[in-house]
C-alpha cells in the first residue's frame, strides 16, 4: 500500500524491515503525522531477509522530499512500533531511479468488487467480469493498494447498484484510478482535476493506458476552480479521496456544483477525521447515506438533500 501523497523528487528514504502489522502502523503514523506533502510512506511485503532484525517479510519505506530530521522520525516508529524498530530503521538517499515504482515492486493486484487494481505484471489476474484497471508506479497518489483508495471504489460501486450518474467530477484525481474506474463502469465523461501538475500528467497517462483517454481528461485546478469543471456541473456524482481539512475547505464548492440527490464519495481520513467532515458536509445540506472502514481509513457516502440508504 502506498499511504500519503509523495513529495517530487523525492531525495532521501527511511526503511525498516518487519512484519506486516508493523509495517502498516509505521506508514499510517508517518501519513498521520507529517505533511503529506514532503513525505510518503509505502509498506509493501519482500522476500524473507535473515540479517533483518526480527526476520520479518514486510518492509516500510518513508520518502521524503528533503533531509529529514533523523531523531523525530525514529521517536514515530517508536511510537508505532517500539524502540527496538525505531534503532532498526536505515536512513539514506534515493539513489537514481523511480522511487516509487521501487516501492512498488511485486505489489499484488487489487480487488475492491469488480474493480481490479493491478499494474503491468498483473494482467493476467483480470477476469471476465472484472473491471480492471492498470496503474503503473508514478510520482502520484492512487494505486489501489491504500485502504482508502479501495474504499472509494467500493462505494462507488455501490452507488452504480443504485443509479446510474450522468455528470461525474474527481477532485484530487491523483493517479486518475477513479475517474479511470467511474469511466470504465459508466462510459461517460469523468471530470477531473488535481491541484498538482504531476499528477494531472500522471492521470492522464495512466487514461489513455487503460483506453479511458476519450472519458478523462484531467486538468489543472484547486479544487472545482476550473472552467471546464465548472461547466461540466451540476454533477450527480463527486469523488474527493484527498485529506480532511481540504474535504473541509472544499464542502462550500462541492455544494455549489452538485444538483439535488447527489452522491459524494469523500475518503482519505481517520477516524478522528469523521465527525469534522461530516459536520462540514451537514452544513452545505448534505447528510451521511454510509461509512466503510478499509485498514484504519474512512471512506463516506454523503448524499445532498438525503439521508441514509
Amino acid at each position: 500500500m502506498l499511504e500519503g501523497l509523495p513529495p517530487n523528487n523525492a531525495t532521501h528514504v527511511m526503511r525498516l524491515s518487519c512484519g506486516e502489522a508493523m509495517a502498516r502502523r509505521v506508514a499510517d503514523i508517518i501519513v498521520e503525522t507529517l505533511d503529506p506533502a514532503t513525505a510518503a510512506a509505502a509498506a509493501f511485503e519482500e522476500a524473507p531477509d535473515t540479517s533483518s532484525w526480527n526476520e520479518g517479510r514486510w518492509a516500510v519505506e518513508v520518502y521524503f522530499g528533503a533531509a529529514p530530521d533523523e531523531a523525530n522520525i525514529r521517536a514515530l516508529v517508536a511510537v508505532a512500533a517500539g524502540d527496538a524498530a525505531a534503532r532498526a530503521a536505515t536512513f539514506g538517499k534515493v539513489r537514481e531511479r523511480d522511487w516509487v515504482a521501487a516501492s512498488l515492486e511485486g505489489l499484488k493486484p487489487v480487488r475492491a468488487g469488480r474493480f481490479l487494481v493491478h499494474g503491468a505484471h498483473g494482467r493476467g489476474a483480470v477476469k471476465a467480469n472484472d473491471i480492471g484497471i492498470e496503474i503503473e508506479a508514478a510520482l502520484a497518489f492512487g494505486t489501489g493498494h491504500h485502504g482508502s483508495t479501495q474504499g472509494c471504489l467500493r462505494m462507488l460501486e455501490r452507488v452504480a447498484r443504485k443509479r446510474r450518474p450522468r455528470a461525474i467530477l474527481d477532485l484530487g484525481t491523483g493517479s486518475g484510478v477513479l475517474a479511470i474506474a467511474a469511466a470504465k463502469y459508466f462510459k461517460r465523461e469523468i471530470h477531473a482535476g488535481d491541484i498538482d501538475p504531476v499528477c494531472v500528467k500522471t492521470a492522464a497517462a495512466n487514461a489513455k493506458r487503460n483506453r479511458a483517454a476519450s472519458f478523462v481528461r484531467p486538468v489543472l485546478a484547486k479544487g472545482t476552480a476550473h472552467p471546464l469543471l465548472l461547466k461540466g456541473g451540476p454533477y450527480d456524482l463527486v469523488l474527493a479521496n484527498i485529506l480532511a481539512r481540504p474535504l473541509r475547505d472544499l464542502a462550500p464548492q462541492i455544494a455549489r456544483v452538485t444538483a439535488p440527490r447527489a452522491d459524494i464519495i469523500l475518503s482519505g481520513l481517520i477516524d478522528r477525521d469523521v465527525s469534522g467532515v461530516v459536520g462540514a458536509y451537514q452544513r452545505q445540506g448534505m447528510a451521511l447515506s454510509r461509512r466503510l472502514d478499509i485498514d484504519g481509513w474512512t471512506t463516506l457516502l454523503m448524499q445532498r438533500g438525503g439521508g441514509r440508504r
